[in-house]
């Protein structure tokens, strides 16, 4: 039979004290890890809840983007191009058409580059949405997730609509696209651009003067302008710190120059300042297209013969050859030169420098990812700071691992 043991208590007034030195510890975050939305490692050393340094570990989605392009000819490397950055695919085909463009002097119908421009503010604001979804989810907040969602599926219905793809979707050609919008195509755009106006004050009710979110955001991860331009850092994580530096002002391609839009700013360069620029940057986004669909010229651009003007321009127009078969696309060979086109994709400057030596085969193609230069500056927004407020930092500067590794 057991026996009940007697009940040890320390004789009151008496503590004991023992001081645990456990030094630096070294955690590895990733490579596979939700909070860092795709293949990423962070070797993190952390010393209680302070991080005293961390090491971004790259690579694993290198698939030799760059040097594809000298195995393949220039139309048999463009629908690998989505695969860049493919939560804003409509960018990266963008620089690559428009650097051939203006190599082999191409030129784009007005309509196109309406075309384009809203495709391209559309892929933006379903980056956002992305980003605003993960951003809070990482946070510990699940709702806004599945509204960003729902109002993500809406531009992805568009966009099979035009294109046949949801993502990936090889759209834009030399010179143009490869069909023009299908019949009520505009009026669908413009139905989402009133629905989604209220959507955004839903959010913000909801976030931006949330607490439990201000404590997670405001004051965290601050970083001034001059170490952002230092590090090569544009996009809406340099507007943030208030550097209104935007492609579509400063060097405008399309037809930017035809429509009004501001560039939102911040004012501390901290993560809540970031959240802030980002939604701001979708209601511009909304702005812009409406004035696009407005002002879009008519015409049929699904027919190549009549589109096209008559004369020798014409004769020497390639996509007019192609349509007429006096071309062929696996063997056209672009005419030497070299070319440097940047846009402003959701995550900052993205650029194609293209050269051309006169083969079917691209001689150099090299691709200038926003997100690269925006995860160098991680481990300076994180040396100091406490281990939570990581994810919260990482977050706000959205970085896509496949523009990263290529």
């Amino acid at each position: 039979m057991a026996t009940e043991q007697p009940t040890q208590s320390l004789p009151q007034g008496v503590y004991l004290e023992k001081d645990i030195d456990a030094g630096e510890l070294t955690v590895n975050i990733g490579p596979q890890h939700p909070s860092t939305h795709g293949v990423l490692r962070l070797i993190t050393t952390i010393d209680g809840e302070v991080v005293r340094d961390i090491e971004p570990v790259i690579g694993y989605l290198h698939r030799s983007k760059e040097k594809m392009a000298e195995s393949r000819s220039l139309f048999q490397y463009q629908p690998t191009i989505d695969r860049v950055e493919y939560l804003s695919a409509f960018f990266d085909h963008y620089v690559f058409v428009a650097s051939l463009e203006q190599i082999a002097g191409l030129k784009v119908p007005k309509r196109m580059q309406y075309v384009r421009m809203i495709t391209m503010e559309l892929n933006r604001i379903a980056s956002h949405l992305l980003w605003f979804g993960t951003f809070l989810l990482d946070l510990g907040a699940t709702s806004p997730m599945f509204y960003a969602f729902r109002d993500r599926e809406k531009i992805f219905s568009l966009f099979e609509q035009l294109t046949g793809a949801r993502m990936m979707y090889n759209y834009y050609r030399f010179g143009g696209a490869n069909a023009d919008m299908p019949e009520g195509w505009l009026e669908g755009a413009l139905d989402f651009c009133d629905d989604f106006e209220q959507r955004i004050d839903e959010y913000e009710a909801i976030v931006t003067k949330n607490p439990i979110f201000l404590d997670r955001t405001v004051g965290v991860g601050v970083v001034d302008a001059e170490t952002l331009i230092a590090h090569g850092v544009t996009g809406p994580t340099l507007r943030g710190s208030g550097v209104a530096l935007d492609q579509r002002k400063d060097n405008p391609y399309c037809c930017y120059d035809e429509v009004t839009f501001d560039v939102p700013v911040g004012q501390n360069g901290d993560c809540y300042d970031r959240y802030l620029v980002r939604m701001a940057e979708m209601r511009e986004s909304l702005k812009i297209i409406r004035q696009a669909v407005r002002q879009i010229p008519g015409g049929d651009t699904a027919d190549l013969m009549r589109r096209r003007a008559e004369g020798d321009e014409a004769a020497n127009d390639i996509e007019l050859q192609i349509a007429g078969q006096k071309i062929n696309l696996l063997t056209y060979k672009a005419p030497p030169g070299e070319v440097m086109t940047t846009v402003e994709s959701p995550r900052g400057f993205l650029g194609c420098y293209l050269i051309t030596d006169g083969t079917p085969k691209a001689y150099r193609c090299k691709w200038r990812g926003a997100s690269f230069s925006n995860l160098t500056v991680l481990p300076l927004l994180m040396k100091g700071r406490l281990f939570p407020d990581l994810m919260a930092i990482f977050g706000s500067i959205d970085v896509i691992l496949p523009e990263v590794d290529r």
